[in-house]
Protein backbone atom coordinates (compact mmCIF):
# COMPACT_ATOMS: atom_id res chain seq x y z
CA UNK A 1 0.00 0.00 0.00
CA UNK A 2 1.08 3.56 -0.69
CA UNK A 3 0.27 6.78 1.09
CA UNK A 4 0.27 10.24 -0.44
CA UNK A 5 -0.61 13.83 0.34
CA UNK A 6 0.78 17.33 0.37
CA UNK A 7 2.53 16.60 3.66
CA UNK A 8 4.58 13.85 1.99
CA UNK A 9 5.27 15.68 -1.26
CA UNK A 10 6.36 18.83 0.56
CA UNK A 11 9.85 19.90 -0.54
CA UNK A 12 11.11 20.38 3.02
CA UNK A 13 10.24 16.83 4.09
CA UNK A 14 11.79 15.41 0.96
CA UNK A 15 14.98 17.36 1.69
CA UNK A 16 15.22 15.94 5.20
CA UNK A 17 14.74 12.40 3.91
CA UNK A 18 17.25 13.04 1.12
CA UNK A 19 20.15 14.10 3.34
CA UNK A 20 19.72 10.85 5.25
CA UNK A 21 19.14 8.44 2.36
CA UNK A 22 21.89 9.98 0.23
CA UNK A 23 24.30 9.11 3.03
CA UNK A 24 23.07 5.51 3.04
CA UNK A 25 20.64 5.76 5.95
CA UNK A 26 16.95 4.98 6.29
CA UNK A 27 14.46 7.85 6.52
CA UNK A 28 10.84 6.94 7.24
CA UNK A 29 7.80 8.98 8.17
CA UNK A 30 6.28 7.27 11.19
CA UNK A 31 3.26 7.27 13.44
CA UNK A 32 0.59 9.94 13.25
CA UNK A 33 1.30 11.25 9.76
CA UNK A 34 1.11 7.80 8.17
CA UNK A 35 -1.84 6.73 10.32
CA UNK A 36 -3.91 9.82 9.60
CA UNK A 37 -3.08 9.94 5.91
CA UNK A 38 -4.26 6.36 5.46
CA UNK A 39 -7.55 7.29 7.15
CA UNK A 40 -7.93 10.52 5.14
CA UNK A 41 -7.61 12.53 8.32
CA UNK A 42 -5.63 15.79 8.61
CA UNK A 43 -1.87 15.42 9.04
CA UNK A 44 -0.22 17.88 11.42
CA UNK A 45 3.33 17.09 12.51
CA UNK A 46 5.53 14.67 10.59
CA UNK A 47 8.02 12.60 12.59
CA UNK A 48 10.89 10.78 10.92
CA UNK A 49 12.57 7.58 12.07
CA UNK A 50 16.08 6.65 10.97
CA UNK A 51 18.84 4.15 11.61
CA UNK A 52 21.38 7.01 11.79
CA UNK A 53 22.66 7.80 15.28
CA UNK A 54 21.78 11.27 16.65
CA UNK A 55 25.27 12.67 16.16
CA UNK A 56 25.21 11.51 12.53
CA UNK A 57 21.79 13.06 11.96
CA UNK A 58 23.09 16.35 13.36
CA UNK A 59 26.21 16.22 11.19
CA UNK A 60 24.31 15.47 8.00
CA UNK A 61 21.60 18.05 8.69
CA UNK A 62 24.08 20.84 9.33
CA UNK A 63 26.09 19.83 6.28
CA UNK A 64 22.87 20.19 4.25
CA UNK A 65 22.47 23.71 5.65
CA UNK A 66 19.74 23.05 8.20
CA UNK A 67 19.60 24.13 11.82
CA UNK A 68 19.45 21.37 14.45
CA UNK A 69 17.98 21.59 17.96
CA UNK A 70 18.76 18.74 20.42
CA UNK A 71 15.21 18.65 21.79
CA UNK A 72 15.37 15.07 23.09
CA UNK A 73 18.85 13.86 22.30
CA UNK A 74 18.91 11.42 25.25
CA UNK A 75 15.98 9.68 23.63
CA UNK A 76 17.47 9.93 20.16
CA UNK A 77 15.38 12.87 18.98
CA UNK A 78 16.64 15.96 17.18
CA UNK A 79 14.52 18.72 15.68
CA UNK A 80 15.59 19.76 12.19
CA UNK A 81 14.49 23.17 10.94
CA UNK A 82 13.97 23.50 7.21
CA UNK A 83 12.75 26.96 6.34
CA UNK A 84 9.69 27.53 8.54
CA UNK A 85 9.02 23.82 9.01
CA UNK A 86 10.32 21.58 11.78
CA UNK A 87 10.76 17.83 11.74
CA UNK A 88 11.58 15.58 14.68
CA UNK A 89 14.11 12.96 13.57
CA UNK A 90 14.48 10.02 15.94
CA UNK A 91 16.96 7.17 15.83
CA UNK A 92 15.59 3.61 15.88
CA UNK A 93 15.63 2.61 19.54
CA UNK A 94 14.68 -0.04 22.04
CA UNK A 95 13.90 0.27 25.73
CA UNK A 96 16.63 -0.63 28.20
CA UNK A 97 14.62 0.23 31.30
CA UNK A 98 11.17 1.67 32.03
CA UNK A 99 9.49 2.66 35.30
CA UNK A 100 5.95 3.39 34.12
CA UNK A 101 6.72 7.06 33.50
CA UNK A 102 10.08 7.32 31.74
CA UNK A 103 12.22 5.06 29.59
CA UNK A 104 15.96 4.66 29.20
CA UNK A 105 16.57 3.78 25.56
CA UNK A 106 19.34 2.20 23.56
CA UNK A 107 20.15 2.87 19.91
CA UNK A 108 21.22 0.51 17.15
CA UNK A 109 17.78 -1.10 17.09
CA UNK A 110 16.22 -2.66 14.02
CA UNK A 111 13.05 -1.34 12.44
CA UNK A 112 11.10 -4.23 14.00
CA UNK A 113 12.52 -3.41 17.46
CA UNK A 114 11.67 0.25 17.01
CA UNK A 115 8.11 -0.66 16.05
CA UNK A 116 7.76 -3.08 18.97
CA UNK A 117 8.27 -0.30 21.54
CA UNK A 118 5.37 1.77 20.21
CA UNK A 119 2.01 1.86 21.94
CA UNK A 120 -0.63 0.82 19.38
CA UNK A 121 -0.41 -1.16 16.18
CA UNK A 122 -1.91 1.74 14.19
CA UNK A 123 0.99 3.91 15.38
CA UNK A 124 3.65 1.41 14.27
CA UNK A 125 3.32 2.19 10.57
CA UNK A 126 6.11 3.75 8.52
CA UNK A 127 6.33 5.26 5.03
CA UNK A 128 9.24 5.87 2.70
CA UNK A 129 9.65 9.22 0.97
CA UNK A 130 7.93 7.80 -2.12
CA UNK A 131 4.88 6.81 -0.05
CA UNK A 132 5.54 3.07 0.23
CA UNK A 133 4.03 1.89 3.52
CA UNK A 134 6.07 -0.41 5.75
CA UNK A 135 4.11 -2.43 8.30
CA UNK A 136 6.55 -4.45 10.46
CA UNK A 137 3.94 -5.55 13.01
CA UNK A 138 0.92 -6.16 10.80
CA UNK A 139 -0.93 -3.13 12.14
CA UNK A 140 -2.46 -2.05 8.83
CA UNK A 141 -5.59 -4.25 9.16
CA UNK A 142 -6.18 -2.79 12.62
CA UNK A 143 -5.89 0.73 11.29
CA UNK A 144 -8.22 0.18 8.35
CA UNK A 145 -10.75 -1.45 10.70
CA UNK A 146 -10.26 1.44 13.16
CA UNK A 147 -9.25 -1.05 15.85
CA UNK A 148 -7.16 0.49 18.62
CA UNK A 149 -4.98 -2.37 19.81
CA UNK A 150 -1.84 -2.40 21.92
CA UNK A 151 1.39 -3.66 20.40
CA UNK A 152 1.99 -7.14 21.84
CA UNK A 153 0.92 -7.70 25.44
CA UNK A 154 -1.28 -4.79 26.63
CA UNK A 155 -0.14 -5.09 30.24
CA UNK A 156 3.52 -4.96 29.22
CA UNK A 157 2.96 -1.87 27.07
CA UNK A 158 1.07 -0.12 29.86
CA UNK A 159 3.71 -0.98 32.47
CA UNK A 160 6.26 0.85 30.28
CA UNK A 161 4.25 4.07 30.53
CA UNK A 162 0.97 4.33 32.42
CA UNK A 163 -0.06 7.30 30.29
CA UNK A 164 -0.86 4.70 27.63
CA UNK A 165 -4.02 3.92 29.59
CA UNK A 166 -5.36 7.38 28.81
CA UNK A 167 -3.99 7.27 25.27
CA UNK A 168 -5.90 4.04 24.71
CA UNK A 169 -9.21 5.79 25.42
CA UNK A 170 -8.15 8.92 23.58
CA UNK A 171 -7.28 7.03 20.39
CA UNK A 172 -10.50 5.05 20.66
CA UNK A 173 -12.34 8.41 20.72
CA UNK A 174 -10.42 9.90 17.78
CA UNK A 175 -9.59 6.88 15.60
CA UNK A 176 -11.70 3.96 16.81
CA UNK A 177 -14.96 2.54 15.50
CA UNK A 178 -17.58 2.84 18.30
CA UNK A 179 -19.89 0.39 16.54
CA UNK A 180 -17.17 -2.25 16.66
CA UNK A 181 -16.56 -1.55 20.33
CA UNK A 182 -13.39 -1.13 22.31
CA UNK A 183 -10.67 -3.81 22.36
CA UNK A 184 -11.53 -6.10 25.29
CA UNK A 185 -7.95 -7.14 26.08
CA UNK A 186 -6.79 -3.56 26.15
CA UNK A 187 -9.74 -2.51 28.30
CA UNK A 188 -9.08 -5.31 30.81
CA UNK A 189 -5.41 -4.35 31.08
CA UNK A 190 -6.31 -0.68 31.62
CA UNK A 191 -8.72 -1.64 34.38
CA UNK A 192 -6.20 -3.92 36.08
CA UNK A 193 -3.41 -1.34 35.99
CA UNK A 194 -5.40 1.86 36.55
CA UNK A 195 -3.66 2.49 39.89
CA UNK A 196 -0.54 3.31 37.88
CA UNK A 197 -2.17 6.56 36.79
CA UNK A 198 -1.39 7.95 40.25
CA UNK A 199 2.32 7.82 39.40
CA UNK A 200 1.93 10.19 36.45
CA UNK A 201 2.38 13.94 36.55
CA UNK A 202 -0.84 15.92 36.58
CA UNK A 203 0.42 17.88 33.58
CA UNK A 204 0.67 14.76 31.40
CA UNK A 205 -2.76 13.60 32.53
CA UNK A 206 -4.22 17.03 31.78
CA UNK A 207 -2.84 17.08 28.24
CA UNK A 208 -4.34 13.66 27.44
CA UNK A 209 -7.72 14.48 28.96
CA UNK A 210 -7.96 17.71 26.98
CA UNK A 211 -7.29 15.80 23.76
CA UNK A 212 -9.78 13.07 24.66
CA UNK A 213 -12.57 15.49 25.54
CA UNK A 214 -11.90 17.50 22.37
CA UNK A 215 -12.62 14.47 20.15
CA UNK A 216 -15.68 14.79 17.89
CA UNK A 217 -17.58 12.34 20.11
CA UNK A 218 -15.74 11.21 23.25
CA UNK A 219 -18.86 9.73 24.88
CA UNK A 220 -18.26 6.02 24.00
CA UNK A 221 -14.62 6.25 25.10
CA UNK A 222 -15.53 8.01 28.33
CA UNK A 223 -18.22 5.41 29.07
CA UNK A 224 -15.64 2.64 28.61
CA UNK A 225 -13.20 4.61 30.75
CA UNK A 226 -15.78 4.84 33.51
CA UNK A 227 -16.65 1.13 33.32
CA UNK A 228 -12.97 0.25 33.73
CA UNK A 229 -12.64 2.42 36.83
CA UNK A 230 -10.15 4.68 35.09
CA UNK A 231 -12.33 7.80 35.10
CA UNK A 232 -12.63 7.61 38.88
CA UNK A 233 -8.84 7.43 39.15
CA UNK A 234 -8.43 10.56 37.05
CA UNK A 235 -11.45 12.61 38.16
CA UNK A 236 -12.94 11.45 41.47
CA UNK A 237 -16.71 11.74 41.51
CA UNK A 238 -17.04 12.25 37.76
CA UNK A 239 -19.93 10.64 35.89
CA UNK A 240 -19.88 10.12 32.10
CA UNK A 241 -23.61 9.34 31.72
CA UNK A 242 -24.66 12.81 30.48
CA UNK A 243 -21.82 13.30 28.03
CA UNK A 244 -23.62 11.60 25.12
CA UNK A 245 -26.62 13.91 25.63
CA UNK A 246 -24.38 16.98 25.57
CA UNK A 247 -22.63 15.84 22.38
CA UNK A 248 -26.04 15.31 20.78
CA UNK A 249 -27.17 18.82 21.77
CA UNK A 250 -23.96 20.32 20.36
CA UNK A 251 -25.22 19.18 16.95
CA UNK A 252 -22.16 20.07 14.89
CA UNK A 253 -20.91 22.95 17.01
CA UNK A 254 -17.14 22.93 17.52
CA UNK A 255 -16.11 20.58 20.35
CA UNK A 256 -15.19 22.30 23.60
CA UNK A 257 -13.25 20.12 26.05
CA UNK A 258 -13.91 22.38 29.04
CA UNK A 259 -17.66 22.35 28.49
CA UNK A 260 -17.54 18.56 28.36
CA UNK A 261 -15.40 18.47 31.48
CA UNK A 262 -18.08 20.43 33.34
CA UNK A 263 -20.81 17.93 32.45
CA UNK A 264 -18.72 15.13 33.98
CA UNK A 265 -19.18 16.78 37.37
CA UNK A 266 -17.20 15.49 40.32
CA UNK A 267 -14.52 17.24 42.32
CA UNK A 268 -12.86 20.46 41.20
CA UNK A 269 -10.42 19.27 38.48
CA UNK A 270 -7.99 22.18 38.84
CA UNK A 271 -5.29 20.13 40.53
CA UNK A 272 -6.11 16.78 38.91
CA UNK A 273 -5.67 18.19 35.39
CA UNK A 274 -3.46 21.17 36.21
CA UNK A 275 -5.94 23.67 34.84
CA UNK A 276 -4.69 27.19 34.26
CA UNK A 277 -6.22 30.03 36.27
CA UNK A 278 -8.41 30.97 33.32
CA UNK A 279 -9.55 27.38 32.76
CA UNK A 280 -10.27 26.89 36.45
CA UNK A 281 -12.25 30.14 36.60
CA UNK A 282 -14.28 29.25 33.49
CA UNK A 283 -14.95 25.72 34.80
CA UNK A 284 -16.38 27.12 38.05
CA UNK A 285 -18.32 29.83 36.19
CA UNK A 286 -19.92 27.32 33.78
CA UNK A 287 -20.85 25.06 36.66
CA UNK A 288 -22.65 27.99 38.33
CA UNK A 289 -24.24 29.32 35.14
CA UNK A 290 -25.76 25.92 34.43
CA UNK A 291 -28.27 26.61 37.19
CA UNK A 292 -28.66 30.36 36.69
CA UNK A 293 -31.70 32.12 35.20
CA UNK A 294 -29.89 34.48 32.83
CA UNK A 295 -31.24 34.37 29.28
CA UNK A 296 -29.11 33.76 26.18
CA UNK A 297 -28.56 37.44 25.42
CA UNK A 298 -27.65 38.36 28.98
CA UNK A 299 -25.30 35.39 29.27
CA UNK A 300 -23.46 36.50 26.15
CA UNK A 301 -23.39 40.15 27.21
CA UNK A 302 -21.92 39.36 30.62
CA UNK A 303 -19.68 36.41 29.77
CA UNK A 304 -19.07 36.33 26.00
CA UNK A 305 -20.50 34.16 23.23
CA UNK A 306 -18.39 31.05 23.90
CA UNK A 307 -19.23 30.76 27.60
CA UNK A 308 -22.88 31.64 26.93
CA UNK A 309 -23.15 28.89 24.33
CA UNK A 310 -21.57 26.37 26.69
CA UNK A 311 -23.83 27.40 29.57
CA UNK A 312 -26.95 26.96 27.45
CA UNK A 313 -25.83 23.55 26.20
CA UNK A 314 -25.05 22.45 29.75
CA UNK A 315 -28.48 23.61 30.92
CA UNK A 316 -30.18 21.71 28.15
CA UNK A 317 -28.26 18.59 29.10
CA UNK A 318 -28.79 18.79 32.85
CA UNK A 319 -32.48 19.71 32.67
CA UNK A 320 -33.19 17.56 29.59
CA UNK A 321 -34.74 20.52 27.81
CA UNK A 322 -34.59 21.93 24.31
CA UNK A 323 -32.52 25.06 23.85
CA UNK A 324 -34.58 28.29 23.77
CA UNK A 325 -35.92 29.38 20.39
CA UNK A 326 -33.68 31.95 18.77
CA UNK A 327 -30.87 31.38 21.24
CA UNK A 328 -28.09 31.72 18.68
CA UNK A 329 -29.14 35.17 17.35
CA UNK A 330 -29.66 36.26 20.96
CA UNK A 331 -26.15 35.14 21.89
CA UNK A 332 -24.72 36.93 18.86
CA UNK A 333 -26.57 40.13 19.77
CA UNK A 334 -25.63 39.98 23.43
CA UNK A 335 -21.96 39.37 22.74
CA UNK A 336 -21.63 42.64 20.79
CA UNK A 337 -24.09 44.79 22.74
CA UNK A 338 -22.74 47.95 24.45
CA UNK A 339 -24.61 49.50 27.36
CA UNK A 340 -25.33 53.05 26.18
CA UNK A 341 -25.26 54.73 29.60
CA UNK A 342 -22.09 55.66 31.49
CA UNK A 343 -21.68 57.06 35.00
CA UNK A 344 -21.06 60.59 33.72
CA UNK A 345 -24.57 60.61 32.22
CA UNK A 346 -26.08 60.47 35.72
CA UNK A 347 -23.71 62.83 37.49
CA UNK A 348 -23.66 65.09 39.43
CA UNK A 349 -27.26 64.31 40.43
CA UNK A 350 -26.21 60.86 41.62
CA UNK A 351 -23.03 59.88 43.44
CA UNK A 352 -21.56 56.83 45.20
CA UNK A 353 -23.89 53.94 46.01
CA UNK A 354 -26.89 55.66 44.55
CA UNK A 355 -25.07 56.07 41.25
CA UNK A 356 -24.07 52.40 41.14
CA UNK A 357 -27.59 51.26 42.01
CA UNK A 358 -29.14 53.43 39.27
CA UNK A 359 -26.66 52.21 36.66
CA UNK A 360 -27.48 48.60 37.58
CA UNK A 361 -31.21 49.33 37.40
CA UNK A 362 -30.89 50.91 33.96
CA UNK A 363 -28.67 48.08 32.71
CA UNK A 364 -31.27 45.53 33.81
CA UNK A 365 -33.97 47.43 31.93
CA UNK A 366 -31.77 47.68 28.84
CA UNK A 367 -31.04 43.92 28.90
CA UNK A 368 -34.76 43.25 29.35
CA UNK A 369 -35.45 45.21 26.19
CA UNK A 370 -33.17 42.86 24.26
CA UNK A 371 -30.61 45.69 24.12
CA UNK A 372 -32.95 47.93 22.12
CA UNK A 373 -33.46 50.83 24.55
CA UNK A 374 -31.30 53.86 23.75
CA UNK A 375 -29.71 56.28 26.20
CA UNK A 376 -32.61 58.68 25.63
CA UNK A 377 -35.11 55.94 26.32
CA UNK A 378 -33.37 54.96 29.53
CA UNK A 379 -32.69 58.42 30.93
CA UNK A 380 -35.91 60.37 30.99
Amino acid sequence: MNVTGDWLNCAELQQVCAFLTTAGHVALAVGGSVRNALLDMPVADVDIATDALPEKVSELAQKAGFRVIPTGVDHGTLTVLVGERTYEVTTFRHDLHTDGRHAVVGFGATLAEDAARRDFTMNALYAQADGTVIDPLGGLPDLLARRVRFVGDPAARIAEDYLRILRFFRFYATHGDPEQGIDSEGLAACAALSAGIDTLSRERIGVEMRKLLAAPDPAPAMAAMASAGVLASVLPGADADSLAVLVHLEDGLPPDWLRRLVILGGDDPTDALRLSRTESRDWALLRDLTGSAEGPGELAYRHGAALATSALLLRGTVFEADLPDGWQPAVAAGSTAQFPVVAADLMPDLQGQALGARLAELETAWIGSDFTLTKAGLIR
